[in-house]
Order: C-alpha cells, then sequence, then structure tokens
C-alpha cells in the first residue's frame, strides 16, 4: 500500500473512532435506579406511522390518539428518533440485529414475496441475546424478513430473482410451486424468536396466518380477488383484511396475560410489528368513520386503540412497574387516504390532499424518502417508577439502537460480530436531560438507495431530490448545481436552504466519515 493510501486510510479510521467515542457505562446508570430484576420489554412498531399522526407530537392531527398521549404522558417522548431506512423490511432488519441493511443484499427497496431471508442464520438477532438472558421471547405481526418457503421442487425463487427485484410476473406464478402443507423454514422461531404468529405481509400472499412455522388452518387455496388490495397469490377463504389488526391485538393480550400466569418466572420481550397503517388500509367496522381523515385516518385510530390494549393488560396485571413499553413505527406515513384502486384516491399524499390531514408534520417528505418525514418517526418509552413522567428527549437516536440499549438493560455483553451500528441510549430514556456526547452519527437510507448522513445539527445527503416519492423540490440545470443536499436542521428543520455550497468543510467531513462507517463494516467502537 503507498504511503499516501496509507494515510487515507489512517484518516478515516481515525474520524471513525472519534466519532464514536464511549460516553459512560449504562450499567451504572441502572445500579443508581436501584433495579431488583430485568423488566420485560413490549415493543410496538407500528407499519407506516407518521411523526405528525399522533396529536402528542402533532397538535393539529385529525386523528384522536388518547391512549399513545397517555403513554406519552407516562413516560418520555422522543422528537429527534429515525429509522434506519424510509421503507419497511431495512427497518425491521436493523431494529432486530443492530445493523444497517444496506450492508447487506438489499441495496435499496423491500424484500417481495417469497424471497429467501435476510437475517443470516449465523447473525445474533435481538430476541436471540435476549433469550440467552433468560427471556421468553415472541413476535407477534408482521416480519417482511424473508421465509425458505417450501416448494414442490426444491426450488427458490431468489434462483431466477435476486432479493428485493419486483417482477409481478414471475412472482405470481412461483407460488404455485409452494407447498402450503409443510414447514415454513427461515422465518421469527429460527432468528431468535420462541414464538411467532402473524400475517408476515399484509398485502403479499399468502393470505393467511403463520404460527410458528405452520399455516394456520386450511392451505391457502383460491386467488386473492382482484378488488382486494394487494398482491396477487394464494389466498384462504373467506380471509378478511378488517380482522387482521384485530387478531394480533388479541394474541398480544393473550401472550401477556400467559406471560404474568407464569408469576415472573422469567421476563418476557414481545415484539409486536402491527400491520396498520400500511396498506391495506382496512379498518374494522368499529373503527370506519370515526375520524374526520377518511379510512386512513380510522386505521390510525384503531392502532391507538390497540396501544391501548396492550397498555391496558400491563396495567391491570400489576405489570407497570415490571415492564417496559416502547412505541414508535417503521419509517414515515406515505399519506395515503385510502387503498389505491379504480374509483379511489391512494396516492401518496392523498390524504394531505382530501383531509388536511399531514401525516408526516412538521417534517418534508414521507415514507421512502431521505428527507425528515421518511425516517423521523414518534418514539415513547414507559417504565412506571423508573422513566419519568411526561419527559421529552431531544438527543438523535435511531432503532439500530435498541440492540445495545436492551444489552445494557439486561447485562448482555455483546460479541464483536454483532450490534455493528447499535449505540447505548439507555441513558437518555432513564434521564432525558443527558446528551450524549461524542454519539456516532446517524446513517439515514431511502427506499430507492440514497444516503444520507447526521451528526449533531447537520445532514448531509449525497445527491440531490429525495430518493423515494417526493418530487425533487428544484430540477438540476447546469454544471453550478450542487451534486449533493446540506442542510442545519437547527435552524431549518423543513430542510428548504441548501448550503452544499457554502459549507465545503462540513461536506467534506461528513462524506469521509460515512465512507469510513461503509468502509469499516460498523459505525461504532469495538468495546
Amino acid at each position: 500500500m503507498t504511503s499516501t493510501k496509507t494515510s487515507r486510510w489512517i484518516r478515516l479510521i481515525t474520524l471513525a473512532l472519534l466519532s464514536t467515542a464511549t460516553f459512560g457505562c449504562a450499567s451504572e446508570i441502572l445500579g443508581k435506579s436501584a433495579l431488583g430484576q430485568k423488566p420485560n420489554i413490549i415493543l410496538i412498531l407500528a407499519d407506516d406511522m407518521g411523526y405528525g399522526d399522533p396529536r402528542c407530537y402533532n397538535p393539529d392531527s385529525k386523528v384522536p390518539t388518547p391512549n399513545i398521549d397517555r403513554l406519552a404522558a407516562s413516560g418520555v417522548r422522543l422528537t429527534d428518533a429515525h429509522t434506519p431506512s424510509a421503507v419497511c423490511t431495512p427497518t425491521r432488519y436493523g431494529l432486530l440485529t443492530g445493523r444497517y441493511a444496506w450492508r447487506t443484499e438489499l441495496k435499496s427497496g423491500v424484500l417481495w414475496p417469497w424471497d429467501r431471508p435476510l437475517i443470516a442464520p449465523d447473525r445474533l438477532t435481538l430476541p436471540a441475546m435476549l433469550r440467552q438472558r433468560g427471556y421468553a421471547t415472541a413476535c407477534i405481526g408482521k416480519w417482511h424478513l424473508g421465509w425458505n418457503w417450501p416448494t414442490v421442487d426444491d426450488s427458490s425463487i431468489n434462483d431466477e430473482l435476486a432479493p428485493g427485484k419486483y417482477d409481478r410476473k414471475k412472482r405470481t406464478a412461483y407460488a404455485a410451486r409452494i407447498d402450503f402443507t409443510r414447514p415454513i423454514a427461515g422465518g421469527p422461531t429460527t432468528r431468535g424468536f420462541n414464538y411467532y404468529f402473524g400475517d408476515d405481509v399484509p398485502n403479499f400472499p399468502p393470505y393467511c396466518f403463520i404460527e410458528n412455522d405452520r399455516i394456520v388452518g386450511p392451505p391457502p387455496s383460491v386467488p386473492k380477488p382482484d378488488d382486494m388490495y394487494g398482491n396477487p397469490g394464494p389466498m384462504q377463504p373467506g380471509w378478511r383484511l378488517d380482522r387482521v389488526l384485530p387478531t394480533l391485538r388479541d394474541k398480544a393480550v393473550a401472550y401477556i396475560e400467559q406471560q404474568a400466569e407464569q408469576n415472573g418466572v422469567r421476563p418476557f420481550f414481545l415484539y409486536l410489528p402491527l400491520t396498520a397503517p400500511h396498506t391495506p388500509i382496512a379498518p374494522s367496522p368499529r373503527f370506519q368513520g370515526t375520524t374526520p381523515a377518511g379510512d386512513y385516518g380510522d386505521f390510525v385510530h384503531e392502532v391507538d386503540a390497540v396501544v391501548g390494549a396492550v397498555t391496558k393488560a400491563v396495567d391491570q396485571l400489576n405489570l407497570a412497574r415490571k415492564t417496559l413499553i416502547i412505541f414508535t413505527s417503521d419509517n414515515g406515513s406515505p399519506a395515503r387516504a385510502e387503498n389505491p384502486g379504480p374509483g379511489r384516491d391512494g396516492r401518496p399524499g392523498s390524504v394531505i390532499r382530501r383531509y388536511s390531514h399531514r401525516p408526516n408534520a412538521p417534517w418534508r417528505g414521507m415514507k421512502a424518502d431521505i428527507y425528515e418525514g421518511g425516517h423521523r418517526v414518534p418514539f415513547i418509552a414507559r417504565w412506571k417508577g423508573t422513566i419519568p413522567e411526561g419527559a421529552q428527549a431531544e438527543q438523535t437516536i435511531c432503532l439500530t439502537d435498541m440492540m445495545r440499549t436492551f444489552a445494557s438493560l439486561t447485562g448482555a455483553v455483546l460479541p464483536r460480530n454483532a450490534a455493528e451500528d447499535s449505540t447505548d441510549v439507555l441513558a437518555v430514556l432513564l434521564d432525558p436531560s443527558v446528551q450524549l456526547k461524542d454519539r456516532p452519527a446517524v446513517v439515514h437510507h431511502s427506499g430507492g438507495g440514497m444516503f444520507a448522513i447526521r451528526q449533531g445539527p447537520w445532514k448531509l445527503i449525497l445527491g440531490l431530490g429525495s430518493g423515494g416519492w417526493t418530487k425533487p423540490a428544484w430540477p438540476r440545470r447546469g454544471k453550478n448545481d450542487p451534486p449533493g443536499q446540506l442542510y442545519n436542521l437547527s435552524n431549518d428543520p423543513r430542510e428548504t436552504t441548501n448550503l452544499y455550497n457554502t459549507h465545503p468543510q462540513i461536506v467534506s467531513r461528513l462524506t469521509t466519515l460515512l465512507e469510513s462507517y461503509r468502509s469499516i463494516g460498523r459505525s461504532t467502537t469495538l468495546r
């Protein structure tokens, strides 16, 4: 290696290490709080709920969210929480592994019907780590991280198509090869969960529930009707979209009750990735017409009721002081008023135009975008007697941080090849006034694969446009146009003034830092 290249690598690595200096041991904080045992953990992940949907984040929201608001009033509400991606699959990967999904084979977009698992079998996951610490672990809801689907000819769709590549014709035809009578490998129970129940992806086949590694009930045997929103494929006779969310609610409450009956023999971790308010937008009859924001608003209202049912179960079973409840979302909202289809306005942004409801307020952009509306999400944590009530924290965090935070919470020691992009933010939850010094920069990723990096008030976007669904605010016309975007979120939170050409040193520093994160395979220091 030449001396020039050597110097460059030293500079890259040094910048990376400086950006991730340690800032205290969370176990010391836990010691001060005199906790006698590891808490239960319930992590509720809404699907496509925006920052501006809950009224505790947006007083002008058209949707009543009394249960989410009550949760915030009894815990801490974070205002600068982010998902690692502006779309679904990569966020779920990052949450459950503490690692950015763009380090995998999925460089943009999401997994599609019949794709193989994205999480490698030998990778330590958040639930597997908690199982090692004595937890019972359950996932109830949307998985969307791939399976090894059993086929009559032992083939895989990925023999023909790369994961994340959409080909409607080939994927629809491939469904005929699936043998739904056999176990489905590679799912949640092979990635750290003791128990799974869900419908995998509500707008993907098969349209049915899966429990552990088996189809619940008869095999899907009829094609999904054309007038039902979703990708074409096999469905169980009588399948109803408006029964999905209530079923997940009831299963979650039953699981909590079951764990409570064991009298705290061991703590539990419930990961509850909801299917709403993502399309298919299908509020149950009880919630239809309950808001002035159309079908979308009604579905958000029903999500709030699910949060209320879970919280009520915890409180009535006297688990509130033993249970950490976290509510958040997997990315911003696409702001669709209703499901796309003939005679319906399901275009992104339609709920804003028709009902003046802004799901991602006050931020620019929406789901899939690199702008704040694509990845800044609500994040609320409640732990009675331990987390202060009615608090607000402005510290920047990312959902990849949950793995190292829960490791700190439970006394787990992570191996060197795990949670490469996860930071311990437990101190922020326990004391919202804490500011983590020298916190690693957060890397944002759009649905189209565009990168951005955030450090302090500065956000650098590599490229013009949103990398998602929002059209660029300006066309690129000439050679003097900047190749990227730089915003100071402290005085320009809506990302309106591009400072790329006026702060070249900041652009250079953040570009180098992002390059180092990508090159060395992690954004946190090895400890």
